[in-house]
């Protein structure tokens, strides 16, 4: 194989638990989406306890990907702070982050998993939908603007 052939083959992507020691590589891949206010800002707290049940996808040991499920009691999780950079998207990244989520939600005995985003064609894909079948919706109240931070 030359160098040419192996410049050509896509990037070898794993996934991982995260570890609170990834606090710094996650903010930087969620950097780009808080930036475009597609994702809320996180403390490096915050960040650390998103770990505890988040996902790293990684290439030649580089973080390329990040997502995490928030559970709130065992009726209900959240996917959160899914991010992908934006040059390893369209790989199926965001799909396999999700689907761990939602796979760690189940171990755990979580009965729904819901998700808050402004890609609804990408989660839909990921088979999530506006509301259970013969279940509320939700609806929201805006307290106050988003913060910036």
């Amino acid at each position: 194989m030359t160098d040419a052939n192996a410049k050509a083959e896509p990037d070898v992507i794993t996934y991982r638990q995260a570890t609170p020691d990834d606090a710094d590589m996650i903010h930087a891949i969620l950097r780009p989406y808080v930036a475009n206010h597609k994702l809320f800002a996180r403390t490096e707290a915050e960040v650390v306890e998103l770990t505890r049940h988040g996902f790293i996808a990684q290439t030649d040991g580089r973080p390329v990907g990040f997502a995490a499920v928030e559970v709130y009691s065992r009726k209900l999780a959240e996917v959160q702070c899914l991010a992908v950079r934006a040059e390893y998207q369209g790989r199926g990244i965001g799909h396999e982050l999700v689907s761990r989520c939602v796979q760690r939600a189940k171990e755990l005995g979580v009965v729904e998993v819901m998700a808050i985003s402004s890609s609804e064609e990408f989660l839909k894909s990921c088979g999530f939908d506006y509301a259970l079948p013969d279940q509320k919706r939700a609806l929201f109240y805006q307290l106050q603007p988003r913060s910036l931070d």
